[in-house]
């Protein structure tokens, strides 16, 4: 089987850009070093400036509340698009960006961009990630030359396909996703193109929410234009390219001397997909092999499972994004991110594996299989980075809703009741957070006021699952319980894929986190509003994922796998309850090297029991942490003792 190599070209130098003397750093750059540092961080600015705006005048939800979208900027044609800024938002659409930029504006011809279009494309094998995803590239020109595109990629609402917002597990083909845009005009000379906004809003349900965004994101691509211009005008041409060369190949030396850094050899790693969302037949496996070999990387991910049957898949875009991202995570946490980070890369991905599914596979759920390149990424690389590994995080679950209100107008919500805000592994710097998004996106996590005006739910619980985080000198991030009461008739799609095994893998003797689970109340199975942890509450429950006892429908790694796909829909009637209990983050470091203070602190903030104080981190507690937390009391002579016997000395 032939596979797709994505080479990356050799850096300009491999003189380090700090030995270079000025003369030397100008005879390469056209521009003071100076200049091109004020440059680099006048980029870094002007792409944040356009989220800040959008995401303060945005309609959507899931672009004002989530931050689901991204801007860049890139170079000319001449220079091969170079990426040299990328927003501080969803971080999986930054590394597709560069590709699907220059995939845009080829197909549609360079020659041809006239200020003031914007061009428009959503096709995944074009762009990446899914059709929801709507990319938009305006043209920036200088005294008639095209010297680059400022970008904007943000997800829309919905975009037509067979279900209201587009996340359907169960989907088998890329024809039941929605609308496919190929590279086409949205705006000349700034006004709208009729027939483009037809077009999509003539296949959209949200229509009314998502041409007011239209408008706000062609006025952002406007406000990074005008900024953009300002600095050409003040510091020239000459500079601003120098610049833009200077910004990616200083990421390409950060990461280039990273590599360098840790010792050759060849490291393997692997992340299961439980299933698709057909049935439980089949596992999907991600497997990840990183050979190191001085300053170059290679990650070849060969040994992956064939495409899934239904739409769990990713395009090759975003694997090769996610291999950055957790590269970047690993070897240059604190370099801004830029497309030279990808030139010391070589990324090995076979067709037609749900990595690289082919058309017409329903490319939908790209970020589940994005998250597992970034898990077994970790994996691969936890004992060749020793104190530097980073634990395994949340693994990814989600959960589309939709339906009517009493006045007939349709409501959807995505991501906002489930575990896609959960749990990230620990490191060495300290505990990881508990509520984030996968580490491909980073998104925001929805305030409980803004999802309850949304749509029609009540959020009655949402706090974390104490002794559920991985157990370390630094403790993962735990998982979180959510319930969401219903309050009209409506339409459910769970996603869990990520349940069978911890996806919160421990590392440099952590302890990996709980997996998480998935339960479903029935309108009049609850007495009262609100549901307990009590097990008879849990029998009045349907598990909708996750390992579970049959008996006692309890969260149990020795039960029964139950697959969230054997209803192709859950259609609940209001009072309806559904509970997501996330997946946890792995620890870093030995439990008991870990403070008693801290120890203490977390058994007063419930993250751990008095029980799992004394079992895991061998410290001696005493007193009430739910009635009593701030009289709890550490016993310092029974904890040492304690740990002695524990630790064998």
């Amino acid at each position: 089987m032939t596979a797709l190599t994505q080479t990356a070209p050799a850096p300009s130098g491999e003189s380090r850009l700090k030995e270079l003397s000025d003369s030397e750093f100008e005879a390469r750059y056209g521009c003071d070093r100076f200049t091109a540092s004020v440059l680099a961080s006048r980029f870094r600015y002007l792409v944040k400036h356009m989220c800040t705006h959008l995401m303060t005048n945005a309609f959507s939800p899931i672009i004002r509340d989530w931050y689901d979208f991204a801007a860049t900027l890139s170079g000319p044609p001449e220079l091969d698009y170079p990426m040299a800024a990328v927003s501080d938002s969803l971080a999986l659409f930054t590394g597709v960006m560069a590709p699907a930029v220059r995939n845009t504006v080829e197909e549609y011809g360079a020659a041809r961009l006239k200020p003031g279009d914007i061009l428009i494309s959503n096709d995944p094998y074009r762009t990446g990630t899914h059709p929801n995803d709507v990319l938009f590239v305006r043209p920036v020109f200088h005294d008639g030359r095209l010297i680059g595109t400022m970008n904007l990629q943000a997800h829309m609402i919905d975009i037509g396909g067979t279900i209201p917002g587009g996340f359907g597990p169960g989907k088998q083909s890329l024809y039941e996703n929605g609308l496919v845009i190929p590279p086409m005009l949205m705006f000349e000379d700034d006004e709208p193109i009729r027939s483009t906004f037809s077009l999509i809003l003539d296949n959209a349900r949200f229509g009314m929410i998502m041409l007011p965004d239209f408008m706000s994101i062609a006025a952002d691509l406007r406000l990074g234009e005008r900024q953009l211009g300002e600095a050409l005008e003040k510091y020239g041409v000459g500079a601003y390219l120098g610049a833009l060369r200077y910004v990616t190949d200083l990421s390409a030396e950060a990461f280039r001397d990273a590599v360098a850094a840790t010792p050759d050899g060849v490291y393997e790693g692997d992340d299961l997909i439980d299933c698709d969302g057909l049935d439980a037949s089949l596992e999907y496996r991600v497997a990840v092999k990183i050979t190191i070999a001085g300053s170059r990387l290679e990650v070849d991910l060969s040994g992956s499972s064939a495409q899934a049957r239904t739409s769990i898949n990713a395009g090759w875009f975003d694997t090769v994004t996610a291999v950055g991202i957790a590269l970047k995570f690993l070897f240059t946490p604190t370099i801004p991110f830029t497309s030279g980070h990808f030139r010391h890369i070589d990324t090995v991905i076979p067709p037609g594996s749900i990595t690289h599914a082919l058309p017409p596979a329903a490319i939908v759920f790209f970020f589940d299989v994005s998250e597992s390149v970034v898990e077994a990424t970790f994996r691969a690389m936890a004992k060749a980075l020793g104190e530097n590994a980073i634990a395994g995080g949340l693994g990814g679950m989600s959960h589309l809703a939709h339906g009517l209100r009493a006045d007939g107008t349709p409501w959807q919500t995505i991501g906002t009741i489930d575990g896609a805000m959960a749990a990230w592994g620990a490191t060495k710097r300290a505990d990881a957070e508990s509520s984030l998004t996968y580490y491909v996106s980073t998104c925001i996590a929805p305030s409980v006021e803004a999802i309850e005006s949304d749509a029609p739910v009540v959020v009655l619980c949402k706090e974390y699952a104490t002794d559920s985080a991985g157990a370390g000198l630094n403790r993962g991030g735990s998982s979180i319980r959510k319930d969401s009461l219903w309050l009209t008739e409506s339409y459910h799609y769970p996603n869990v894929i990520h349940v069978k095994r911890p996806s919160g893998e421990g590392v440099y003797g952590g302890r990996s986190g709980r997996g998480g689970a998935v339960w479903y109340w029935e309108a009049g199975r609850v007495d009262g509003d609100f549901v307990g942890t009590s097990p008879e509450d849990y029998l009045q429950a349907e598990p909708v994922a996750g390992m579970i006892d049959p008996r006692t429908h309890l969260q149990d790694s020795r039960g029964d796998y139950v697959h969230f796909g054997r209803k192709p829909v859950w259609h609940a009637q209001p009072g309806a309850i559904f509970r997501y209990e996330s997946n946890a983050g792995g620890g870093w470091g030995d439990p008991l090297q870990r403070e008693p203070e801290r120890v203490l602190r977390d058994v007063r903030d419930e993250y751990t029991s008095i029980q799992a104080a004394r079992a895991v981190y061998g410290v001696v507690i005493e007193g009430d942490p739910v009635g009593d937390p701030e009289g709890l009391a550490l016993d310092l002579e029974a904890t040492r003792q304690l740990r002695g016997q524990m630790s064998g000395c």
